[in-house]
Parts: C-alpha cells; structure tokens; sequence
C-alpha cells in the first residue's frame, strides 16, 4: 500500500501543528512538529527577530524530508513550507505529498501567534510571513482549510481528503 506522507503548511499561528496532530492520529500515522528540526542557529536568528534565509532553510528541509520518507506507512509533518521552492524540496524526499494548507485572516492569526509567548517566533514576523507566503497552486492540488472553523473538524474533513486522495476512502 501507497504510504500516506502528509504536510499541514502556512504562517505560524495557522495551526499547523493541532491540525497536524490530530490529522496524524486520525489517520494513525505518526507525526513530526518542524519546529524540532531547527538546528539551534535557526532558533536564534527567529529569536532575535531575523526571518531565516533560504539558505538557512534547506538543511531543515532536507531534515524534514528524510523524516517524511523514512516513514513506511507514511507520516504528517507541520512545516511552514511558505514557498513552493520549499514544498518542492519536500517533494523531491517524498514523491506524491499531500498538501494541507489551513489559511486565515491576519488579525485572527496574528492573535494566536501572541497568544503563544513561549513559542521562539515573535509575533513581529508575522507580517514576513504573510509576505513570503506563496498559497499552493491549483497544480499543488492542495486542500485549503479556514482556520475559523474547530481544529477538530477540519482534522476529519483533511482525514477524508487524504483518505479519498490515497484511495482509502
């Protein structure tokens, strides 16, 4: 059976990572945060503030990349992939990746991300996010979900979308 290699992407404060979760435990895969694969250098720059270059990127791609791939059953990554160069370097470690891309409004993301004092990203790159965001294309065949509605629903509706995408519905 086709594995099943899922990636919840957006801004931080979308919701990546509940979604991502709940969405690996519907489907009963396992599931990886992108966040822990920033090597420590990347932390630092977010935290002073800097958004990271591509260059800084790549390594965390390929990272995430292997994870994703190494996974037999298939896996669920929460990752920003903000751009497509970045999706597409995914791909490149797991052909046939399932994007699911939770969107919203600036200020109810923008709230969220403030809400999260702890988290390494200060809420003033949020708007270099909503900037460097490139949606998914048509041709991405992404599954958009608004971030308005209960995390819990949109987990079943990605479920049933993975599921029906992989043949399994």
């Amino acid at each position: 059976m086709t594995p099943r290699r899922v990636l919840v992407m957006g801004v931080s404060g979308s919701g990546k990572s509940t979604l991502g979760a709940l969405l690996a435990q519907r489907l009963g895969l396992p599931f990886a945060d992108a966040d822990a694969f920033h090597p420590e250098a990347n932390i630092r720059k977010m935290s002073a503030g800097n958004p990271l270059s591509d260059d800084d990127r790549w390594p965390w791609l390929d990272a995430l990349g292997a994870w994703l791939a190494a996974q037999e059953r298939g896996g669920v990554i929460g990752c920003s992939a903000l751009k497509r160069s970045y999706r597409d370097r995914l791909r490149g470690h797991a052909p046939g990746l399932l994007v699911v891309h939770p969107y919203g409004d600036f200020a109810l993301i923008a709230a969220r991300q403030a809400a999260r004092p702890s988290h390494f990203m200060p809420p003033a790159l949020m708007e270099s996010q909503f900037r460097t965001l490139e949606p998914p294309t048509p041709e991405e065949g992404a599954l958009g979900l608004d971030v308005a509605d209960p995390p819990e629903a949109l987990a079943a509706r990605a479920a049933a979308w993975v599921d029906a995408r992989s043949g399994r519905a």
